[in-house]
C-alpha cells in the first residue's frame, strides 16, 4: 500500500504559503510506514522543530488501475475517509531552498493520520459538495469544501494513474484547504467529514 498525496489543490492554501499556483497537480508519495497506527498518539520526531497539520479528504482505491480515463475513475473507489498530513515545515523549507526532494519532511514514520473508518461514496449526494474540518483542542482551525478543489477526485485519479499504477488499498490524500498551522505537544486534533468525527489524535 502506498499513499499518493496531492499538494496545492486549494487556492487559499497556496496563497497562505506564498506558493505558485501549479499548472498540473503536485504529487508526492508516503510509504505505508507513514501511517500512524490506530489509537496511537503522534510522537513528534527530533529531526525538526516546526511541525504543521494539514487535514485532507482521503480516497481508498478498490482495484488495480493504470492510465484511467476521468470518465471511468469513479469505478476505482467506493469509499472516502479523512487524513492528517503531518509536515516538518522547517525541514521542508530548507529542502525546497536547496532544490531537494521533500520526502524527509513529508514521508517520515507516522506522518499520516488516517481515519479507521471510511464512508461509502454512495452516502454523498454530490462528491463535489462535501465539507470537512479539523479541530485543534476543540477549536476549528481548518474547514474544507470539495467544490474548492482545483482538481476534483476523478481528475486526480486519472492524472495520478498516468505515472503510478494504482493498486487496491492505495490511498490518495486529495489536498488541504487553508488554515494549516503549528503542532504543539499535548495538542488534540479531531477531524470531521460533515458532522461525523473521523479521527482523534493526541500529540506527544
Amino acid at each position: 500500500m502506498k499513499i499518493v498525496c496531492v499538494g496545492r489543490n486549494y487556492a487559499k492554501h497556496i496563497n497562505e504559503l506564498n506558493n505558485k499556483k501549479p499548472g498540473e497537480p503536485v504529487l508526492f508519495i508516503k510509504p505505508d510506514t507513514a501511517v500512524l497506527p490506530y489509537r496511537n498518539p503522534l510522537v513528534l520526531p527530533d529531526f525538526a522543530k516546526d511541525f504543521h497539520y494539514e487535514v485532507e479528504l482521503v480516497v481508498k482505491i478498490n482495484k488495480l488501475g493504470k492510465h484511467i480515463e476521468p470518465k471511468f475513475a469513479q469505478r476505482y473507489y467506493d469509499e472516502i475517509g479523512l487524513g492528517l498530513d503531518i509536515t516538518a515545515r522547517d525541514l521542508q523549507t530548507r529542502l525546497k531552498a536547496d532544490g531537494l526532494p521533500w520526502e524527509k519532511a513529508k514521508a517520515f514514520d507516522n506522518s499520516a493520520v488516517v481515519s479507521r473508518e471510511f464512508l461509502p461514496k454512495t452516502g454523498f449526494n454530490n462528491l463535489q459538495n462535501i465539507r470537512f474540518s479539523l479541530q485543534k483542542n476543540g477549536v476549528t482551525v481548518q474547514q474544507g469544501h470539495t467544490a474548492d478543489m482545483l482538481w476534483h477526485i476523478d481528475e486526480l485519479i486519472s492524472y495520478i494513474s498516468r505515472f503510478f499504477t494504482l493498486k487496491k488499498g492505495d490511498l490518495i490524500f486529495t489536498g488541504t484547504p487553508a488554515g494549516v498551522g503549528k503542532i504543539q505537544i499535548n495538542d488534540i486534533f479531531t477531524g470531521y467529514i460533515e458532522n461525523l468525527e473521523m479521527f482523534r489524535v493526541k500529540i506527544k
